[in-house]
C-alpha cells in the first residue's frame, strides 16, 4: 500500500512540475500553485478511473449486458460529461470559483468558535489508524450521499435539475456523470463543507471521492449482475441501482402516476427507491429499499409515456434543466 501511495505521489509531482505548473504560469495563476497541485492529483485520479472503466468495467458490460446499446449518441453525450468531471474541468471551476468562498466562510465560523471535529480522534489508538479512519469517513460520506440523493428526489426544484441524470434511457458506465452542472455544484459544496467540519485529511478525502465515483460507474453499468440475497444488502449492485433508474419506480412514490418537476396529477409525489450510493444499509434502515430481482427499462415516466423533452445533447440538457428549475421555483409559467 505504501508503495502505491509513493508511486501516486511521485507521478503527481512529475505531472505537476512537467505539465501543470508551466500551464499555470502561462495562464497567470502563479498565486494559485497550491490549488494547481491539488488539481493535478484530481486529474491523475480521473485518468486512473477512466483506465479502470475502459479496461475492467467496459469488458464486463460487453460480457453480460442488460440490453443492446442502440442509442450511441446518448452514450457519447455521457462520455462528454465524464471527461468534464474526471479530467478536472469541473474541479478547476470549483477550486477557482467556490472553494475560496467556502474557505472564507469556514474561517469566519472558526473565529466565532466553531471548530473542526476530527472523527478519527473518537477512539485514540483505534479510529486513528489509516485504514480504520478511511472506512469511517467512507461510511459517513455515504450517509451524507444517501440524504443528498433523497433530497434530489424529494424537493421539486432539485428534482428539476437531477432529472437530467434520470433522463438516460441507455444506461452505461458513463451515465454516472450525466448531471446538471448546478446539481453537481450543490452536491460538491455540501461535500466540501462536511469535509471541513469533520476534519478529513486531503489524501483521505481524495481516496473517498475516488472510490465512491468508481463504484458509481460500476453501478450504472449496462451489466446484468446482482450480488445475491445477502450481497445485495451489503453493497449496492448494478441491479439494485438500475431499479432506482427504472421508469416509474426509482423516482416516484406513487408508481402509477406521472411526475415531472412538480406534482402533475392529484396525489402524485416525488420519491422512489434505492437511494444508497455505496451501501444499501441506509435504504433498509429508512424504508426505501427494493430488492426485487429485475432489470427494467430506465428513464423518466413522462419522458417515456408523454414524450417530454429532457434534451439530446449536453447543452440542451443543461438549458432545459435551468428552465425546469426556474419553473419549480415559480419564476416561469412553463418548464
Amino acid at each position: 500500500m505504501d508503495a502505491l501511495i509513493d508511486l501516486f505521489a511521485n507521478t503527481q509531482a512529475a505531472l505537476y512540475e512537467g505539465v501543470m505548473q508551466p500551464i499555470a504560469f502561462a495562464l497567470g495563476l502563479g498565486n494559485r500553485l497550491e490549488d494547481v497541485f491539488d488539481g493535478t492529483g484530481w486529474l491523475l485520479v480521473g485518468l486512473i478511473q477512466i483506465a479502470v472503466m475502459l479496461l475492467v468495467i467496459g469488458p464486463l458490460q460487453r460480457w453480460r449486458p442488460v440490453e443492446a446499446v442502440t442509442d450511441t449518441h446518448a452514450v457519447h453525450t455521457d462520455v462528454i460529461y465524464t471527461l468534464i468531471h474526471r479530467l478536472g474541468v469541473f474541479r478547476v471551476a470549483l477550486f477557482l470559483g467556490v472553494e475560496p468562498v467556502l474557505d472564507t466562510l469556514m474561517g469566519e465560523l472558526r473565529v466565532h468558535g466553531v471548530g473542526t471535529f476530527h472523527l478519527e480522534d473518537l477512539w485514540p489508538g483505534v479510529t486513528d489508524g489509516p485504514f480504520t479512519s478511511f472506512v469511517i469517513y467512507l461510511v459517513v460520506f455515504d450517509f451524507v450521499n444517501y440524504w443528498l440523493h433523497r433530497a434530489q428526489h424529494q424537493w421539486h426544484w432539485w428534482w428539476a435539475l437531477h432529472a437530467v441524470h434520470h433522463s438516460q434511457r441507455q444506461m452505461t458506465q458513463w451515465t454516472d456523470n450525466r448531471n446538471h452542472l448546478l446539481d453537481d455544484l450543490i452536491g460538491a459544496v455540501v461535500w466540501v463543507c462536511v469535509a471541513q467540519l469533520i476534519g478529513i485529511a486531503p489524501t483521505q478525502f481524495v481516496a473517498v471521492v475516488a472510490m465512491t465515483q468508481l463504484f458509481e460507474n460500476f453501478q450504472h453499468a449496462n451489466l446484468r449482475v446482482s450480488f445475491g440475497k445477502w450481497g445485495e444488502r451489503l453493497w449496492v449492485s448494478p441491479r439494485f441501482h438500475r431499479l432506482h433508474h427504472a421508469v416509474g419506480l426509482g423516482h416516484e412514490s406513487v408508481p402509477q402516476l406521472a411526475v415531472r418537476g412538480d406534482a402533475t396529477e392529484e396525489g402524485a409525489t416525488l420519491g422512489g427507491h434505492n437511494f444508497g450510493v455505496l451501501l444499501p444499509w441506509w435504504d433498509v434502515i429508512f424504508g426505501t429499499a427494493n430488492f426485487e430481482p429485475r432489470f427494467d427499462p430506465t428513464g423518466i415516466r413522462d419522458q417515456v409515456e408523454a414524450g417530454v423533452d429532457y434534451g439530446e445533447g449536453f447543452w440542451s440538457q443543461q438549458q432545459l434543466g435551468i428552465k425546469r428549475f426556474m419553473h419549480a421555483l415559480g419564476f416561469s409559467a412553463e418548464p
